[in-house]
């Protein structure tokens, strides 16, 4: 008889609950009273464990089973084309993002640090080298990664931190509407 992946996933869980339990109430009834109590002790988790899992069988089950695939689309209207991951879309491109935006605030931290010798030239290099290989990942969006362009450059200048701060929140919220659009 050939079982589902979900079926023989939820059987795997139940034989490692079961033996947990009949190990932990064998230990426990030791413990507490000698033998006797810990063969009646595993025997009545075992049991109380096999009897939990087999009540909850069908919520493991659903939970365990892949998603339905989506309807197909009318025939009337033309079918989207695929979209790829350079394209932003998806939870990947959110993270690229995300990473882009650390990445490039760890740079501006290095590149106006709060004290006068806080950042060494060589962690401030460090910093830069990171943000922009981060930036140049082929995974970003195009708006963050016009946004991100417009950071380092007012990053890089180095002159005015107010103009780096605003371009770090045209990145930030550039990231978070990229995040909404989903």
């Amino acid at each position: 008889m050939r079982y589902s992946p979900a079926a023989r996933i939820h059987l795997m869980i139940t034989f490692v609950l079961v033996m947990c339990g009949v190990a932990g109430g064998a230990c426990l009834g030791w413990l507490l009273g000698g033998r006797v109590t810990g063969v009646l002790a595993a025997v009545a988790a075992g049991l109380g464990a096999g009897i939990g899992s087999f009540l909850s069988r069908r919520h493991v089950a659903d939970f365990l089973r892949p998603a339905p695939a989506p309807a197909p689309a009318p025939t009337s209207a033309p079918a989207p084309a695929p979209v790829a991951l350079s394209d932003g879309v998806g939870g990947y491109a959110e993270g690229v993002a995300d990473a882009v935006l650390v990445s490039v605030a760890t740079y501006q931290a290095a590149a106006f640090p709060l004290t006068a010798f806080g950042v060494s030239e060589e962690e401030r290099d460090a910093r830069r080298g990171v943000a922009y290989r981060v930036c140049a990942h082929e995974g970003l969006p195009q708006s963050v990664r016009v946004s991100a362009a417009a950071a380092l450059e007012a990053v890089d200048q180095g002159a005015d931190a107010g103009h780096a701060h605003a371009a770090m929140k045209a990145l930030s919220l550039a990231v978070y509407d990229h995040r909404a659009a989903r």
